[in-house]
């Protein structure tokens, strides 16, 4: 599932080259998982004053009104030169005087959503629920803390969760707890605010690497300009269960929680 840094990579791989433009036309494929919300027709027209991101949504502001894209568990998006046919898992176009912008999205778990603003309840169902960004101005250590104060559930589940801070995936938590030194397992209040500013550090740490590296690619994603990403490379526990610890040699170990896989080091990571 592409994560926040997946969801970056895209927006900065395209968002300079459809600044600008104007919309030609809106081609839409199979039911995508909610509907655009408008006629195909009513964006005709508009104009693409840039590409934001908030979580894991791709925010294309119009000079009216403004489109919320998610990627899902297998869609990407790409931002190329118009005239390549649509393929099966094509399920939007957005062919503008600068290029075509296509959703790819085998599984249909994604969406695009128009809204009149942010204030819309469409855009406020998708968006109001989303926790502090952990790479702008407002992850602050203390209002982390003291999210973190108001969960009894183990800090892995509450990473993912996304109402305290938004965007740490599977891979990036496991990545994040590592480097904190903190056992997935452990209860999020009862989380010091030196161990949090530990965390804090290094979810900033993770993403920020990760976006640098292009996201992870463990199976299909790719840029918008069909790059692949390259993190999963140099991860430090995910995906290494069995093999030794990069810092100590200790085997890494691999539990469940929530269904998905938590890779973590005994003996690095306390509770």
């Amino acid at each position: 599932m592409p994560e926040l840094p997946e969801v970056e990579v895209t927006r900065r791989s395209f968002a300079d080259r459809i600044a600008g433009a104007r919309i030609a036309s809106v081609t839409l494929g199979k039911p995508l998982r909610w509907p655009l919300g408008c006629a195909p027709d009513d964006l005709v027209g508009r104009r693409v004053l840039g590409v934001r991101r908030r979580g894991k949504y791709l925010l294309l502001d119009l000079d009216e009104g403004l489109l919320l894209l998610h990627l899902g568990m297998s869609g990407s998006l790409t931002f190329a030169p118009a005239g390549v046919p649509a393929g099966t898992h094509d399920h939007f176009d957005l062919l503008t005087n600068q290029g075509l912008l296509r959703l790819h999205d085998p599984r249909r778990f994604g969406a695009v959503v128009h809204a009149a603003s942010e204030a819309d309840p469409v855009a406020r169902k998708l968006l109001g629920h989303l926790g502090l960004e952990p790479l702008g101005d407002t992850f602050q250590v203390d209002a982390f803390h003291a999210g973190l104060k108001q969960r009894r559930s183990a800090i892995k589940q509450v990473l993912l969760a996304g109402d305290v801070v938004v965007g740490v995936g599977n891979i990036y938590a496991s990545e994040a707890l590592f480097l904190a030194g903190i056992r997935p397992t452990t209860r999020a209040d009862r989380i010091s605010l030196p161990r949090a500013r530990l965390l804090h550090t290094a979810i900033r740490d993770v993403l920020g690497r990760a976006v640098e590296k292009g996201g992870s690619t463990l199976r299909d994603f790719s840029n918008a300009q069909g790059e692949s990403g390259y993190f999963q490379l140099e991860a430090a526990v995910y995906g290494r269960a069995g093999l030794p610890c990069r810092r100590c040699e200790t085997p890494v170990r691999l539990l469940k929680q929530g269904q998905r896989s938590t890779f973590f080091c005994p003996v690095c990571q306390r509770p």
